[in-house]
């Protein structure tokens, strides 16, 4: 009986232990994030919302058995769960490889020195267009968690920092047809409109035409 209610006991603390909020995730790991960020200038927002959305705030599967934080794909030598993911001695690791990961690919190194620890909005488009999710949200999600849990509070920004307005997005008006038809022998208005997937009372409209009286030769703006 007492190593049942023992048993129980362990079950119930481990479950507590994964029951951490995302608040709580952030004031763990915050000071890991900032570390690494004086060192290699990538804001720890970044680092964080990352961290927060590649594992659930530390709860995902592969947070919990293979101290993997950022969804790196890889060997591992778990015999707890069968999984494509990199496993890491400690949670620390998996922070410290995502930075090394960045940096060992030159489409995520680029971004170092294009951009400063502050631009958070900068770093998570350029990590996405680099291919690290597939999903085209990812972005998006990882901007959104930044501002939900003002993430950017910990990138030491300096107090005149502007952040930079987001372009506003172009709208290209569609091309207007440059189509034109000569009309033959025996064509008449329903034929040709017909042929080319439009109507009578468009053709006549692009036109200027007041009936359908047509001639061989004559050219129409489709």
């Amino acid at each position: 009986m007492k190593k049942i209610l023992f048993l129980l006991f362990l079950c119930t603390k481990t479950i507590f232990a994964f029951a951490q909020t995302t608040e709580e995730y952030i004031e763990e790991y915050a000071d890991v994030a900032k570390d690494l960020m004086e060192e290699h200038h990538i804001p720890a927002s970044i680092i964080l919302g990352v961290a927060i959305h590649e594992s659930a705030a530390g709860k995902s599967k592969i947070a919990r058995y293979l101290n993997n934080h950022f969804g790196i794909k890889g060997k591992n030598s778990s015999t707890e769960i069968r999984s494509s993911y990199k496993d890491f001695p400690t949670v620390d690791s998996s922070y410290n490889h995502f930075i090394a990961f960045l940096k060992s690919r030159s489409h995520f190194n680029a971004l170092f020195d294009k951009y400063d620890q502050y631009d958070f909005k900068a770093w998570a488009r350029g990590i996405q267009r680099g291919g690290y999710a597939r999903s085209r949200t990812w972005a998006t999600q990882v901007i959104a968690l930044i501002k939900k849990y003002e993430l950017f509070q910990y990138d030491n920004r300096p107090e005149d920092y502007v952040e930079p307005v987001d372009p506003k997005p172009v709208y290209r008006s569609k091309k207007k047809s440059g189509r034109t038809y000569t009309v033959k022998q025996g064509d008449n208005l329903g034929i040709i409109a017909k042929r080319n997937k439009t109507t009578v009372k468009a053709i006549k409209n692009k036109n200027g035409l007041k009936s359908n009286a047509l001639k061989p030769g004559q050219k129409l703006k489709l």
